[in-house]
């Protein structure tokens, strides 16, 4: 059975969900069966002729299917589940996420060995492994990377049980030889396609190539990976991985699973299915992706594109719109893409035998994801920056301070290539001195605050390398003060650029007072349009020069620079430069924060002041 969630002014959407599941998951949770009925009609759920599931079939299931018969630990199995799947969905996991998913999954192998021993000829070895191991004797070791046939149709169970509408359409599509996704961004791409791409290496034994922006990013999918496969009690391990089941004979070779960034020259000599993420930020898309296209030349390898939209001016747009294949091709022989949403919400497969879909966020939510407070997206963020971030719209760049093309450029795999720095060390980048730029939270828009923090030049002309950056809302300025503290303690930092004005003011007098930041001159920067344009200037000169330098995962830092734009002022008689709603600064926030830090150095980019600085209107 089905369920229908009509939306207003929208066609039905078919929810991929069983509604007894989901009812008898409700009842073992505490409803009644009246409330699980009114909590259907409250989301529109309907039955196959589309009339709302009255309280007497609920019940009707719950006679027929015995939930009052149910044993505690089949309950217990249900909520585990529940909640193990709502983490996994979650696209950006803290580490209070992880060590719940490891707990949970501990549990779900604990009530396993119950299972086992509660079942016929069960004994207390299964309960206790020491006990087991010593009556039994000696015992072949379990299979590295290996998935039993019970392993894997367990693991395809959870995963299909917990799609999405939008997935479940990916999940049909998967055989298509190319596919190209545009999607909003927080919707669980990365986390389907990690799980997609696990079960094809099981089932078929394909290799499996992942490329990210970065290998920072890259490692995400391998994350996910390693999450999923812990659901059924293996413990996956290496870079590259290799993968071996029941499901294929042994004497074949392990499918291989290889993460990487976009250096391109590393892809190289593979073979497989790959998986591009974020296509659309990547620097050198045509040359890296003559290489991913190589990879999988052969007709039994697949490839899928998937990224939230940039510029139109990025390399791979003529990809999209299909324009790439028309250069160089007779009139007659030309073909017209339509890329509108209309055309391509439920995916379309094109003349050039490309699969398309577009999934913005309203999609998402008539496809069952109730992640999103869309409202609350949409007062938070200008109504140019929602369409580019959640509902796949480009950017046209051409009247921005900075050009996409250039930023993006700008974008390295810090991981590979920058070897003195360690994200995860108590000191990331030792005793060396970084500079910090804050732009604090204006309590009167409900802007982000955004602290940058930058390893200076090592040498005159050298780089600015963006070592961290961080977003905050709903903070005061005692708070936010606290989180600088907190930040930079784990840095030797000898210079912070705060904006004073407004809420500013607060954050500044606080990290201005004697020993709030030891050896740490803190600058106070109030803005106005000689000071906008002077900051301008120096981050466009740095930025075309090459000398600005960060993770190319950095996406947020790109499309903050791309939001601000020239503009005139209210009377009309001078230039400025503004970004989001209302004239106001809006979420270029990381961009005007790393402005702060570019200013420390002069516009000829020597020798840089000493002492504190002090800016004034």
């Amino acid at each position: 059975m089905t369920a229908q969630s009509p939306q207003p002014g929208a066609p039905a959407v078919l929810w991929q969900f069983d509604p007894p599941r989901h009812a008898r998951s409700l009842y073992w949770r505490g409803y009644g069966v009246t409330q699980i009925a009114e909590e259907f009609a409250l989301h529109g759920v309907v039955g196959d002729k589309g009339k709302p599931i009255a309280r007497a079939t609920i019940e009707s299931w719950k006679q027929r299917q015995r939930w009052d018969d149910a044993p505690s630990i089949r309950k217990i199995e249900d909520g585990i589940e529940i909640k193990l799947l709502t983490l996994i969905a979650k696209e950006k996991k803290t580490g209070g996420d992880y060590v719940e998913m490891d707990a949970l999954s501990r549990q779900i192998e604990s009530l396993a060995k119950v299972r086992r021993y509660e079942a016929p000829g069960g004994h207390s070895g299964d309960l206790n492994e020491k006990v087991g191991n010593r009556n039994a004797g000696e015992r072949k070791k379990p299979k590295k990377n290996h998935f039993t046939a019970e392993q894997a149709e367990e693991l395809k169970r959870v995963f299909l049980d917990g799609l999405y509408d939008y997935q479940h359409r990916w999940w049909q599509a998967k055989d298509q030889r190319t596919r190209m996704i545009l999607k909003s961004r927080q919707i669980g791409a990365t986390y389907y396609f990690a799980f997609e791409a696990l079960i094809d290496a099981i089932e078929t034994g394909r290799n499996q190539i992942f490329l990210s922006a970065s290998k920072a990013q890259a490692h995400q999918f391998r994350s996910y990976i390693v999450s999923f496969a812990k659901l059924v009690g293996v413990a996956l391990t290496g870079d590259p991985m290799l993968i071996t089941s029941d499901l294929r004979p042994a004497e074949e070779a392990a499918a291989e699973l290889h993460f990487l960034g976009t250096n391109f020259r590393t892809a190289q000599g593979r073979h497989g299915n790959f998986y591009f993420d974020e296509f659309f930020w990547v620097h050198s898309f045509e040359e890296l992706n003559k290489v991913a296209s190589g990879m999988a030349t052969h007709k039994k390898w697949r490839k899928t594109y998937f990224s939230t939209p940039s510029s139109v001016a990025h390399p791979a747009y003529p990809y999209w719109t299909g324009d790439r294949r028309n250069r160089r091709r007779k009139k007659e022989d030309q073909i017209k893409i339509d890329v509108s949403h209309d055309a391509l919400a439920i995916g379309m497969a094109g003349p050039d035998r490309i699969w398309r879909n577009i999934v913005n966020i309203r999609d998402a939510e008539m496809g069952g994801c109730d992640l999103f407070d869309i409202e609350e997206l949409e007062d938070e963020y200008a109504p140019d920056e929602f369409a580019n971030l959640f509902m796949c719209d480009f950017v046209d760049d051409s009247q921005s301070a900075f050009r996409f093309n250039d930023m993006i450029a700008c974008g390295c795999d810090s991981l590979i290539e920058w070897q003195d720095f360690n994200p995860e060390a108590a000191r990331p980048y030792g005793k060396r001195s970084v500079w910090a730029g804050y732009d604090p939270q204006e309590s009167e828009n409900g802007d982000n605050a955004a602290l940058v923090i930058a390893a200076p030049p090592l040498v005159e002309g050298g780089q600015f390398r963006i070592l961290e950056r961080h977003q905050l809302r709903g903070l005061d300025f005692e708070q936010q003060a606290e989180f600088i503290k907190a930040v930079l303690s784990r840095y030797t930092c000898t210079y912070l650029g705060i904006d004073a004005k407004g809420v500013g003011a607060g954050v500044y007098q606080i990290m201005a007072k004697p020993g709030a930041l030891p050896g740490c001159a803190v600058a106070k920067i109030e803005y106005s349009l000689e000071l906008k344009a002077q900051m301008i200037m120096k981050a466009q000169n740095v930025i075309r020069r090459g000398r600005l330098a960060f993770d190319s995962g950095l996406l947020d830092l790109v499309s903050a620079f791309v939001s601000i734009k020239k503009t005139l002022t209210t009377s009309g008689r001078n230039i400025t430069f503004k970004a989001g709603r209302g004239g106001n600064d809006g979420h270029a926030d990381l961009a005007w924060a790393t402005m702060h830090i570019l200013m420390n150095e002069p516009l000829d980019g020597k020798e840089a002041p000493k002492g504190t600085m002090e800016i004034i209107e």
